[in-house]
């Protein structure tokens, strides 16, 4: 990676930190460059505008959850094991980009086209997708007969909002946090065993 690369990766990511404490609107262009001992003028020579940053950790980011989508469906598992997978997904991608995650919670209003389109449909890609992964799962006997936009609703909205928990709990290990939201999250959806 060269010396321009690694400059603008630590643009994005003291952007990230200052959208996440503040917000997006309320950050500045001075503040990120400021908050890297940078002038102003010298932050605009690797990126152009907030705006900018902002498509860049959204799509950068949609685009990691789309490679693991993808890497789960090419997988052999069955659809409890590539709900299993989605999950550690999203555990990884948390903990190694919490900033930027904290932006899907919110911040992605603040793009603007052709940005917000592609975003959205990276995102409406994505939940299809699961849902898709789901639906399969009951039709296979595996998964209870549920409503699937609550049960998509409910997953999602917790792994979303794990980066707000984990800044709370940072002591915790990465794989305890993914074997106990797993507990949380699967467990409800797998079939009961009937009584005879």
């Amino acid at each position: 990676m060269g010396k321009n690369s690694v400059r603008k990766e630590q643009i994005l990511e003291s952007a990230a930190k200052l959208f996440r404490k503040k917000g997006f609107k309320a950050t500045s262009m001075r503040m990120i460059a400021s908050n890297l001992g940078l002038e102003a003028a010298s932050l605009y020579n690797h990126i152009h505008s907030k705006q900018k940053i902002l498509e860049e950790l959204l799509l950068g980011m949609g685009g990691r959850f789309m490679e693991g989508m993808k890497e789960v469906e090419d997988s052999k598992k069955n659809p409890l094991e590539k709900l299993d997978l989605l999950i550690g997904l999203h555990v990884k991608l948390t903990l190694s980009y919490p900033e930027q995650i904290s932006l899907i919670t919110g911040d992605w209003v603040h793009l603007e086209e052709p940005a917000l389109t592609q975003y959205k449909t990276l995102r409406n890609a994505y939940e299809l997708k699961f849902k898709t992964i789901i639906i399969d799962g009951m039709n296979e006997g595996l998964i209870e007969n549920i409503d699937i936009e609550m049960a998509l609703f409910s997953i999602l909205s917790s792994l979303h909002w794990l980066y707000s928990w984990y800044a709370r709990h940072p002591e915790m290990k990465g794989s305890d946090i993914e074997r106990e939201i797993k507990k949380c999250l699967i467990s409800g959806l797998k079939k009961r065993e009937e009584n005879p």
